[in-house]
């Protein structure tokens, strides 16, 4: 299977197949594709993963896309973004919610748990995260433009809530505190950050995801008057 990846404002990842080939792609992400080139939703895992995949935030269907002929497939996320491309034998890569766009070759899907869910609640990740694992490639979709660490064993960087997208499974993340009254609420990033520490690769991206749960309260205190 050949595959390039173009684009300036919001990059587009273009698939030939060949006839048997097959692919996963995020649900909404088809862009365009020739005669030949088919599709259908499937649920990663089976119908067994449906109640852990909608607990993650993550759609319940992925596409399957199989080409029944030699034919071409474009795929693209539906807001400005940059397309990673993650070669899964140097390692499985976990993704945040909207951050999947495709995955090739032999592949598994799964989600899973966090390893520390305290860290997973208030750092912004999730308590269940997805995993691509396997011997294939997966396309991740960052948000904006990217910042791409490779961490060594025991390098640590703190992540505002919102802006990490990917990380290596061999990753440890937890939470750090932004450290005064103050700063919680008049800092704009809540109580807590994300301390991802290597070894392994980060990708971060500079379009943050919508805040949820306390970020919502900080930003009504900022609206009362002093």
């Amino acid at each position: 299977m050949q595959y390039g990846i173009a684009g300036i404002l919001n990059q587009v990842v273009s698939f030939d197949l060949e006839p048997g080939e097959r692919l996963w792609a995020a649900k909404n992400a088809l862009m365009s594709f020739t005669e030949g080139v088919d599709w259908s939703p499937r649920i990663p895992g089976g119908p067994l993963k449906i109640v852990s995949r909608r607990l993650s935030g993550e759609s319940v269907f992925l596409l399957k896309v199989v080409a029944e002929a030699r034919g071409r497939l474009q795929l693209a996320c539906h807001r400005p973004s940059l397309i990673y491309d993650w070669d899964l034998t140097k390692g499985p890569v976990t993704t945040l919610k909207h951050n999947f766009l495709a995955a090739v070759g032999d592949v598994s899907i799964d989600v899973n748990i966090a390893r520390n869910p305290l860290a997973a609640l208030f750092g912004g990740a999730g308590l269940l995260l997805q995993t691509i694992s396997g011997t294939g490639r997966a396309f991740i979709s960052v948000q904006g433009d990217l910042i791409d660490y490779d961490l060594a064993a025991g390098q640590s960087i703190l992540v505002s809530t919102g802006n990490l997208a990917a990380f290596a499974t061999t990753v440890d993340y937890s939470i750090k505190g932004v450290g005064g009254c103050f700063k919680m609420i008049f800092g704009g990033e809540g109580i807590f950050m994300t301390r991802m520490e290597g070894p392994g690769k980060v990708l971060v991206q500079n379009i943050k995801r919508e805040p949820k749960t306390v970020k919502g309260i900080f930003k009504l205190l900022e609206m009362i008057p002093s």
